[in-house]
């Protein structure tokens, strides 16, 4: 595998600081959660954001794809949500006498849908066929979607009333699980602080789609160790261990991590992955891939908790 230059890290070091400092012009704090999410782009994967309303899902989104210039497009689930309401449908032209195909949202680089459970399961299906294929079949005609392709759902994790949700093996399909909570004292006398300037604030592009899919190449080359290889898969084992588990992550769990590591690398200016890169990547690639027996709920075990086990109980290398 070829070594990534010094100059090459270097200034991609410095373009990914200028991406997050951008978006922190209107974001207050957040700026793991920012990072989490670039890296799940830089690893051509999909992120689930989870949080109560009103804690900038949204925002951060929309600023992420404007400072990368890339097409965004938001889509508000709802139960009577249609699969052709985010692929498209074909429309009869009169004049012409044929039918045409008249894309939907799904057509972006970043498709934003907000409140994914809202939306009916075959719909969802739809949706995550796409995820994976990054294609869309109509009446017997594919269509490639354009790189990159990235979806940011959102989930409310309050309210239950009028939502499907995701079944395991869906959600499994997300490369990351980001949980974004409530800013602390000193955040929100910030946003209090900054709230019309944030109104009327413009987020210019520091970089371009070009760039990313560059980016999206140099993370490939980001070297993993065999004792880094060796030290995610006692990660996973350990979970899959653990007295309160009832399902733990399959192998796309380790692949999530192996891919996640080595996207914080590179963001970090180097072009191999360290133990820390595991281990700050690890609650969002497995948080939603392990699920709990009965009796760990009722003793107020997390998943949290179990993960943070097992990263306490391996021996890092």
């Amino acid at each position: 595998m070829e070594k990534i230059s010094e100059e090459k890290l270097e200034m991609f070091k410095d373009l990914f600081t200028s991406i997050i400092d951008n978006v922190s012009k209107v974001v207050v704090g957040k700026r793991k959660e920012i990072e989490l999410i670039l890296a799940s782009m830089l690893a051509d994967g999909h992120i689930l954001i989870e949080g109560v309303p009103g804690v900038a899902k949204t925002l951060i989104a929309r600023s992420i794809a404007l400072s990368l210039e890339l097409d965004f497009k938001r889509v508000q689930a709802t139960p009577d949500l249609l699969p052709s309401d985010f692929i498209g449908t074909n429309i009869f032209d009169p004049v012409k006498k044929e039918f045409k195909f008249v894309r939907g949202p799904i057509f972006t680089n970043i498709l934003f849908v907000d409140e994914i459970n809202r939306a009916p399961p075959k719909t969802q299906s739809a949706l995550l066929e796409a995820m994976q294929e990054r294609q869309v079949t109509v009446e017997g005609v594919t269509y490639r979607l354009e790189r990159p392709f990235i979806v940011i759902a959102t989930m409310n994790p309050v309210e239950v009333e009028g939502t499907f949700p995701l079944p395991e093996a869906q959600v499994d399909r997300f490369l990351a699980k980001i949980t974004i909570g409530y800013p602390d004292i000193f955040e929100t006398v910030e946003i209090l602080k900054r709230i019309d300037r944030i109104m009327d604030m413009k987020i210019d592009a520091v970089a371009s789609a070009k760039t990313v899919l560059e980016a999206m190449e140099l993370v490939k080359r980001v070297r993993v160790e065999e004792n880094i290889l060796k030290y995610i898969a006692m990660l996973i084992q350990a979970i899959r261990n653990s007295q309160y588990v009832r399902l733990g992550p399959s192998p796309r769990g380790a692949i999530a991590i192996y891919y996640l590591a080595r996207s914080i690398a590179l963001i970090n200016g180097r072009d191999y992955v360290i133990p820390d890169d595991i281990k700050y990547v690890a609650h969002s690639a497995l948080i939603h891939r392990v699920f709990l027996k009965g009796e760990a709920r009722l003793t107020g075990v997390s998943v949290d908790r179990v993960v943070s086990d097992a990263l306490s109980s391996v021996e890092v290398p």
